[in-house]
């Protein structure tokens, strides 16, 4: 997911969102369905009425999904896992985690629950298709609900092919766990299968580019090499995490940075600070204490003639927990918290005093270092 992520609501406490790359499938999908799958399989009526049963269609896959990643969410919540919420993107959707697992089956059961919800409402919409059609509902409603039903059916199958980091990828590293119970292993093993069989979609969907199904193929080999990626990053995910285990805050980060005095003008603040180091946020510290942040986008809310009346302690707002973590805290909360909030700069603060800042271009060049050293991890 490359592009920006939209808010869209709240389910049971979940945050929805949707990347703007979502917009692209939403197109793709509805069209696809009104000019191809349904005018084939319902013939005669006008072409409004397909591309209404075109955008119900897409509206109910995108449901669907949700629904799918909600219920990973809830048993996920349940074992203890942070969940950041579910974000729908180019290639359907996922539920967002900040950390792995705490055992085989926690895991097992997080991955089933997508599929096994996908097969619940699949039965559901399609009993729901049978009563609509004995009570002679509209023929083009009764397409659509049997299209969702059959389509989520498919979203199950799809997602137990043992291939990570899929639902069925995730029940083969649960399994391979526990056996060995080495979760490192188990990723290598099942992050492999993901990668090969992403390369095998890329092949299929290559071959039927130059036969008679091109738009097919072409999404094949997209969704191929998107699944051999995810799969290699899944792994190299784990193993940073591993890696920093055990390992301090204090131990990588700057015990030297850059603050902000909080007597100082905004005019001086721009000229000193944001045009010299180019952070957007800086920490503000009075008498040695941390008293807490200003923003280049505080700045902007002043107008810049107003700058030079204004000081940064009038603009200067309390730091969002978010951004902050103690020096003695492992390093892999400082990636989880990085993870969730998606700050890469942390303040690391110790009884309100501002002792440095860890970045996480700082905790990858260890990471490099140790790689460089000791080989694969």
């Amino acid at each position: 997911m490359a592009g920006k992520r939209i808010h869209l609501f709240r389910l049971f406490g979940f945050a929805v969102n949707v990347d703007t790359s979502w917009f692209i499938l939403a197109l793709f999908v509805t069209w696809s369905l009104a000019r191809g799958v349904f005018p084939e399989y319902f013939k005669g009526y006008s072409t409004a009425t397909y591309w209404w049963m075109g955008a119900a269609g897409a509206l109910g896959l995108f449901a669907s999904i949700i629904f799918h990643e909600f219920c990973h969410s809830v048993v996920a919540v349940r074992y203890g896992l942070p969940m950041k919420g579910i974000t729908l993107f180019i290639f359907g959707g996922v539920a967002e985690m900040s950390d792995e697992p705490p055992s085989p089956k926690a895991e097992f059961l997080m991955a089933v629950a997508g599929p096994v919800s996908s097969v619940v409402l699949g039965a559901a919409i399609y009993l729901l298709h049978k009563m609509a059609v004995q009570a002679g509902w509209p023929r083009p409603v009764n397409g659509v609900m049997g299209y969702l039903a059959y389509l989520n059916f498919a979203l199950a199958i799809f997602n137990m092919l043992p291939a990570f980091p899929l639902d069925g990828g995730r029940v083969l590293r649960s399994i391979l766990w526990g056996l060995k119970k080495n979760i490192r292993w188990a990723t290598k093993i099942a992050s492999r299968l993901g990668s090969w069989f992403g390369v095998f979609m890329m092949v299929v969907g290559g071959l039927n580019v130059f036969t008679d199904n091109f738009l097919g193929g072409v999404w094949l080999f997209l969704i191929g090499m998107f699944l051999r990626r995810a799969s290699q990053t899944s792994y190299q995910q784990l193993l940073m995490r591993r890696s920093f285990e055990g390992e301090p805050v204090w131990r990588f980060m700057e015990s030297s940075p850059v603050t902000v005095p909080a007597s100082i003008s905004l005019e001086q603040l721009v000229e000193d600070y944001f045009y010299r180091y180019y952070f957007k946020m800086f920490p503000v510290v009075q008498d040695g204490k941390l008293v807490g942040c200003v923003t280049s986008q505080q700045i902007k809310e002043i107008p810049k003639q107003q700058w030079g009346q204004h000081t940064v302690a009038e603009v200067a707002v309390p730091c969002s927990p978010g951004i902050a973590i103690g020096p003695d805290s492992d390093a892999t909360e400082a990636l989880s918290l990085m993870g969730r909030t998606g700050n890469s700069r942390l303040l690391v603060v110790d009884n309100g005093v501002l002792v440095g800042v860890v970045t996480l271009k700082d905790m990858l060049k260890f990471l490099a270092l140790k790689v460089d050293f000791e080989g694969e991890l």
